[in-house]
């Protein structure tokens, strides 16, 4: 075909923000081709062009507005990033903004990723941690009939990848906290234990922030795909939709249990606290009886009781035993011992 690089053609020289641009005809084949060449392809009467861009350079944006027939305001999101999850239609175009998180060092790193849609193409566009959407390209080439479908079915292999990427980081998170349950129950007090539940806190809340408005997108795509979403995609879509509310689910089922472990691990130190309390008591108390004694021994008086008596002093020190022996099984008996 005119104006397409084959499998023999070395890959078209695009700006270092271009990630992929290519071309996939009525049959789902690749085509990789350049900026340049986008508009050529676009006049023939099947297939879509897809380019990737991680944070492009403005003059290439602009230049894809111009190709694509792009609306200003939805450029300027795409250039500035930090968007909330949306979809908004431009006339013959969707501008869907989702979220992107990554794991890193046992924190969440988000991103953005902003995509148009037309009949005739898709064009995303990646912000901060975002992974690269090669595998989603990879496994959409593997079923060449669904690409037939058009840019609406890679739109929702986008979609897709981003909600699957929030699993692991569930899991994670999941290890995290079963881990954590050992040293909340552990007989010794961990000042890092009650941090990590803050800090893993934290971040679900970060997270469902992401997650919840997402949800509102992809039901917005469901209930009303419009042309530029056929039937056949919807129902993929949905399915993107079942698992977003799962992961949602999730989190909150975890905020849940990481309030409650934390309420635990305050109520354990408290617990343990009031022991140490009242075995201090206790033994406080095992102390006093001899020590009231003695003291009245320890005054200087003429008339004391041991001066005259032999057995004065083991009697003395027999009842003082006594009473602490009384003291002791009391508070045995008690628990506080």
């Amino acid at each position: 075909m005119p104006g397409m690089a084959t499998e023999h053609q070395h890959k078209p020289a695009n700006p270092a923000c271009v990630v992929t641009c290519a071309y996939y005809d009525r049959h789902g084949k690749r085509h990789d081709i350049g900026l340049e060449q986008i508009s050529e392809e676009l006049q023939r009467e099947e297939g879509f062009v897809w380019v990737g861009l991680y944070e492009p350079e403005e003059a290439v944006l602009r230049m894809l507005q111009a190709e694509f027939g792009l609306h200003d305001l939805a450029i300027e999101d795409a250039l500035k990033a930090h968007q909330r999850p949306k979809v908004e239609s431009y006339g013959n175009s969707l501008f869907v903004v989702v979220n992107t998180a990554q794991l890193l060092d046992e924190r969440i790193r988000y991103g953005e990723t902003h995509a148009f849609l037309g009949s005739r193409f898709l064009l995303t566009v990646r912000h901060g941690a975002s992974l690269s959407y090669t595998p989603v390209r990879a496994r959409m080439e593997r079923e060449p009939e669904m690409l037939s479908l058009g840019a609406s079915f890679s739109l929702y292999g986008v979609l897709d990848f981003v909600v699957d990427n929030y699993l692991p980081i569930m899991d994670e998170f999941r290890d995290t906290l079963e881990a954590l349950e050992k040293d909340i129950f552990a007989e010794s007090y961990r000042r890092r234990t009650v941090i990590r539940l803050y800090e893993l806190k934290r971040e679900l809340n970060k997270m469902r922030l992401v997650v919840a408005p997402l949800q509102d997108v992809l039901a917005h795509l469901k209930r009303n795909p419009g042309p530029l979403i056929p039937g056949e995609v919807g129902i993929y879509l949905r399915d993107v939709l079942d698992h977003a509310v799962r992961i949602n689910d999730a989190i909150d089922t975890l905020r849940e249990m990481l309030g409650t472990a934390l309420s635990v691990n305050l109520s354990l130190v408290t617990l343990a606290q009031g022991e140490t309390v009242k075995r201090l008591g206790a033994w406080a108390a095992l102390l006093a009886a001899p020590t009231l004694v003695t003291s009245w021994y320890g005054m200087n008086f003429a008339h004391m009781p041991e001066l005259g008596g032999r057995w004065a002093y083991p009697i003395l020190i027999a009842g003082v035993a006594a009473a602490c022996l009384v003291l002791y099984r009391l508070f045995k008996r008690a628990k506080w011992l």
